[in-house]
């Protein structure tokens, strides 16, 4: 039985014939499979049906044998010359097996559209759990902030407490009373007078801890703890985590602005701690949405 040409089994199965010649060249007439692979990948290509422009002498970088110009000088001439007629059954033979061959091929390009589409979904998923696991991890840290906050302050308060019964028990061993009486007054002893105000310079307090309160374009506000050598960064994400909906729901960046001096904070200011920008012991920042590059 004699045996359609690739392109005449192109043209067979509904390729147009300048879209076939084109797929067999590109291809190098490596034969019917690579040129369907090529036709099936660029089928949605806007030039897919431009006639090629490069000679056929120089396709993938080598000149082409004596069969492969036989073959494209051939498919200039009539089909079939030269060659034994194919009856209509041994036509229609060979047409199902071509026909067979693209259902193949595109039961391939599903499987695989359908693999990728699975890989964008579990993409998808594992960003979403990452975010959760942000959302957490931010919960976390409050709840551990809040809980340390109310320990120092009883801490605090039980050293005052502490402080004013000793204070007690000690006047009333002095003064041999009881704790609730009040020690005679005492003249207060005098003592050098200092030369000059500067002369012992008052002490600078640390913080450790910025109060941050943080207004929305809405009109409502957020108010947090952070620590004093937290980044800036640290307050923007907690804001895109808490705020509403009608600001675009954790989507849209937003930019921090501070209310006086007015001042925008850029994205290095992002990694500077907040007692280096000036905002412990405590601050009010303005948020504005910021729009996308």
């Amino acid at each position: 039985m004699a045996e359609l040409t690739a392109l005449e089994s192109l043209i067979e199965m509904g390729f147009p014939r300048g879209r076939a010649e084109k797929a067999l060249a590109l291809t190098g007439n490596q034969g019917i499979e690579a040129a369907m692979d090529w036709l099936m990948e660029h089928e949605d290509d806007p030039d897919v049906d431009e006639p090629l422009e490069t000679p056929l002498g120089h396709i993938l970088g080598r000149e082409p044998t004596s069969s492969e110009q036989g073959g494209l000088e051939g498919s200039g001439s009539a089909a079939g010359e030269g060659k034994p007629a194919l009856s209509e059954e041994e036509r229609q033979e060979q047409t199902k097996r071509m026909l067979e061959l693209v259902a193949q091929k595109q039961r391939e390009r599903e499987e695989r559209e359908e693999r990728e589409a699975l890989e964008r979904e579990r993409q998808r998923r594992r960003q979403g759990q990452e975010l959760s696991a942000a959302r957490q991890r931010l919960q976390e840290d409050e709840m551990r902030r809040a809980a340390e906050e109310r320990r120092r302050e009883k801490a605090e308060e039980q050293r005052v407490r502490e402080k004013i019964e000793r204070d007690k028990a000690e006047r009333a061993k002095k003064y041999g009373g009881s704790v609730g009486s009040q020690p005679p007054p005492v003249a207060p002893e005098p003592g050098p007078v200092p030369s000059s105000p500067s002369q012992e310079p008052p002490t600078k307090r640390e913080y450790d801890q910025c109060r941050i309160q943080v207004r929305l374009p809405d009109g409502t506000s957020l108010t947090q703890t952070f620590r004093a050598r937290e980044q800036l960064a640290a307050v923007r994400l907690y804001v895109e985590l808490h705020r509403g909906e009608e600001l675009g729901g954790g989507q849209d960046p937003v930019q921090l602005l501070s209310g006086f001096p007015r001042r925008a904070f850029s994205e290095a200011d992002m990694e500077r701690p907040l007692q280096e920008l000036g905002l412990v012991p405590s601050a009010v920042l303005i948020v504005a949405k910021k729009c996308p590059s």
